[in-house]
């Protein structure tokens, strides 16, 4: 493997799973980087005061902070990640939120995840499909997760787009917008509104889903 892929196989791996010194680094380039589209994605979820929440694959933790001001003193924030490095650190950061209850941890796959069945009013994950290779156990988990009325905000980049980066050709898995969307469906999940965020090199898309019975207001 030449120098330049071995480089950008090292970041792929490393925004797949921060880990290490370098991990910490990245998590603070992906709070900057990720910020409008999180800060979208919690605004999408309309989530209130006292709801139950989750940010799955929370990365440096930015989605934690928007999700713990969304849902106030009287609510509940999960958040879910498979790094341990990102796992420590949002340990240390939020020590008074786990404290007071407000804010519970867990090392799991959004395929595999302790909370119980329809347990959450609204969950978030931006930037985690590239790196799941089945997305059906996945889905059919946030459709199990998720209370009848409540709301899943998915956040992708434009597959063109994102296909345009060095880093993608290593680990990421790039699939159509249409693609997600089936197995979304097919797991349970409609998709209710696409809504894009950004101009110019890179787009986002937020996949706002609902129960099938359920629609946005």
């Amino acid at each position: 493997m030449r120098i330049a892929d071995r480089w950008w196989d090292s970041v792929a791996s490393q925004l797949g799973r921060p880990h290490g010194i370098a991990g910490r680094v990245i998590g603070r380039i992906l709070n900057r980087g990720n910020y409008t589209t999180v800060a979208a994605a919690v605004a999408a979820t309309e989530a209130g005061s006292g709801a139950t929440v989750a940010d799955i694959g929370f990365g440096g933790g930015i989605g934690l902070d928007e999700l713990l001001a969304a849902v106030g003193e009287t609510g509940t924030v999960h958040g879910v990640e498979i790094a341990p490095t990102m796992l420590d650190q949002a340990g240390k950061r939020y020590r008074a939120e786990i404290a007071a209850g407000r804010l519970v941890l867990h090392t799991a796959a959004m395929d595999e995840m302790p909370l119980a069945a329809a347990s959450l009013d609204a969950a978030i994950s931006t930037n985690t499909v590239y790196f799941i290779d089945d997305l059906a156990p996945a889905f059919a988990e946030l459709a199990r997760v998720l209370r009848p009325s409540g709301r899943v905000v998915l956040g992708i980049g434009d597959p063109a787009d994102m296909a345009r980066m060095p880093f993608t050709e290593n680990r990421f898995r790039l699939r159509p917008i249409a693609e997600i969307a089936e197995h979304l469906q097919a797991a349970g999940l409609a998709v209710q509104e696409d809504r894009r965020l950004g101009n110019g090199r890179m787009q986002f898309h937020l996949l706002v889903c609902t129960k099938p019975h359920a629609s946005l207001k």
